[in-house]
């Protein structure tokens, strides 16, 4: 099959395309014929040697995110099936990730895509999407809450409110630029703000949408912005962010920190596809990529952009 990989760690010039076999199944994995491969920093960090899934060895196929067909299917595999189209987030994979034509995970990694999100598209979702829900999970907010996610219009930000919505929060969406607003007010978003725009203008806006104050900050970015916006929580409200926001959010008076980290499991799974089938879903990607440009596409990961990008395999 084939493949794109690298050899040693480094710079986006240690992936090169290469022909590697494909792998074979265990029992309680599926092989997936890819179809589209999600980029994200992640990829970086493994690239990078930061981040190496437990088990690899080199070459080493980056790639956690992706979404395609099963092709074969271990015995003890019940929970998909040969034919069925698949998203997966899988950083245990030492047999290689989505970089590639073929890839081998552990079925309970896997999910069948829901109706309404596109095939191709399903393979940029699946990391952001589950840790968002985990961001949504450890604030716990009750519907008609006030929330407020800041970097609304990144991979993770972006899907965030949409699943904020569906569990009948008020989203307050604070994103970048004016193509970032108008990204998240198309998504649902309640009251969308840029944050590059004046501060004391963002939080008097904040304050007439929420005035008796926000009840959680979702925080896919730290910072300055950041530290005003937690002006607008209500006393005690909290500030959740994922692991690996940095700088990250320090202790205040009056405000709860909290870090998160996204689950792949079989459970997460079927919540997120749950919340996903009660509407429109989107999967906002900025910029599609062959494997072949896969050096470019990691070049991108370092610039600005709306959502996420993907390599497209098949």
């Amino acid at each position: 099959m084939q493949a794109a990989a690298f050899d040693e760690h480094g710079g986006p010039e240690v992936i090169t395309l290469r022909k590697l076999p494909v792998p074979e199944i265990a029992d309680d994995e599926v092989l997936i014929k890819v179809l589209s491969a999600g980029v994200g920093v992640w990829d970086v960090y493994e690239r990078q040697g930061v981040l190496v899934p437990e088990g690899s060895d080199l070459p080493i196929v980056p790639g956690s995110d992706g979404a395609g067909t099963v092709v074969a299917a271990g015995s003890q595999v019940t929970n998909v099936g040969v034919g069925d189209l698949v998203y997966v987030s899988a950083t245990a994979r030492p047999k290689g990730g989505f970089y590639a034509e073929y890839a081998a995970v552990q079925a309970q990694y896997a999910a069948k895509v829901p109706d309404g999100v596109p095939a191709e598209h399903a393979g940029a979702m699946p990391t952001d999407a589950l840790t968002a829900l985990a961001g949504l999970d450890a604030l716990s907010l009750s519907a008609g809450a006030w929330l407020l996610i800041f970097g609304a219009s990144g991979g993770q930000g972006h899907l965030a409110v949409q699943l904020a919505k569906r569990q009948g929060l008020n989203v307050i969406a604070v994103a970048s630029g004016s193509d970032g607003v108008a990204l998240v007010t198309r998504l649902g978003a309640d009251v969308s703000l840029d944050g590059h725009g004046d501060m004391t203008e963002v939080l008097a806006r904040i304050r007439d949408a929420a005035p008796a104050g926000v009840d959680a900050i979702l925080a896919m970015a730290a910072g300055r912005t950041l530290d005003r916006l937690t002006e607008a929580l209500v006393d005690g409200g909290v500030v959740a962010y994922a692991h690996g926001v940095r700088p990250e959010p320090g202790e205040r008076p009056g405000v709860v920190v909290r870090a998160y980290d996204g689950e792949s499991s079989p459970r997460q799974l079927q919540r997120l596809n749950e919340l996903i089938e009660v509407g429109p879903f989107v999967v906002h990607v900025a910029e599609t990529f062959p494997l072949g440009k896969v050096r470019e596409a990691h070049q991108r990961l370092e610039t600005s952009y709306l959502g996420k990008l993907l390599l497209t395999v098949a």
